[in-house]
């Protein structure tokens, strides 16, 4: 079906709102540090984001925050920022940070106001139009700011979204880029967007930003526990996240 970027934004913030508790009932302990994904690759370990001292910091789709959270205490960034389309999301969060209820897609900041912006698994799976995203990224950057995020893996397409056995087999093409539409009653009530791991580049390229590092994190080996569709079973054949580290590079 035909999406704009309305019927996406309504369906994002909805489904956010009335998931937003059970949603962290059945993750309790994931929001206790930065992990960058399911594969639970932490900011502390791999460092992407660096030494934010000075810097003016901004998270896109923050959810509850845990990042932000996070870099807050152990970071200390100069000005830090945190937004998210669903208030009930929000809701959920330390009400010491900075927060903002927002569309990534049209980002309430001026031109030139962060000098780092970061994503984890946030809004960019979720709009009809993904480079909008990168290109409010862009807009809100100073030059030679960063843009780091991490999304689901493109591959992961092409498997039905189960943790066990059948979730192997490929059953759609990488090369459709129709959305994955839930809808009630006729009224849209989720959605998913699909970019091949080239879209996502040109994407950041017309954007103008250089792309730093592509890292796919593999699945640690003493992590034993699924997260939806992240499995051991899946995790140890085939990648399920994607993480693109970037400078903007007017």
């Amino acid at each position: 079906m035909r999406l704009d970027e309305s019927d996406a934004q309504h369906a994002s913030r909805s489904w956010w709102d009335g998931d937003a508790g059970r949603y962290h009932r059945e993750h309790q302990g994931y929001f206790d540090t930065f992990y960058w994904c399911p594969e639970r690759v932490t900011e502390e370990d791999a460092d992407l984001l660096g030494d934010l001292t000075d810097l003016d910091v901004l998270e896109v789709g923050c959810g509850s925050a845990p990042c932000s959270r996070w870099l807050a205490r152990r970071r200390s960034p100069h000005l830090l920022v945190a937004f998210d389309l669903s208030a009930g999301m929000l809701a959920q969060a330390e009400s010491s940070l900075n927060l903002v209820q927002a569309d990534a897609t049209a980002m309430p900041f001026a031109d030139n106001s962060f000098d780092l912006v970061f994503s984890s698994f946030g809004a960019i799976p979720f709009v009809a139009h993904p480079e909008t995203v990168m290109q409010e990224a862009a807009r809100v950057l100073r030059p030679g700011g960063r843009f780091v995020f991490s999304v689901n893996h493109p591959m992961r397409w092409i498997f039905p979204d189960d943790p066990g056995p059948a979730g192997l087999v490929a059953q759609i093409s990488y090369f459709d880029r129709s959305p994955y539409v839930e809808t009630e009653d006729g009224t849209v009530t989720y959605v998913e967007t699909h970019r091949t791991i080239g879209d996502r580049v040109r994407d950041l390229v017309a954007a103008n930003f250089r792309i730093d590092s592509i890292i796919e994190p593999e699945w640690p080996d003493d992590l034993t526990e699924n997260w939806g569709q992240w499995s051991p079973l899946r995790g140890h054949i085939f990648p399920g996240s994607i993480i693109f580290c970037s400078t903007y590079a007017p």
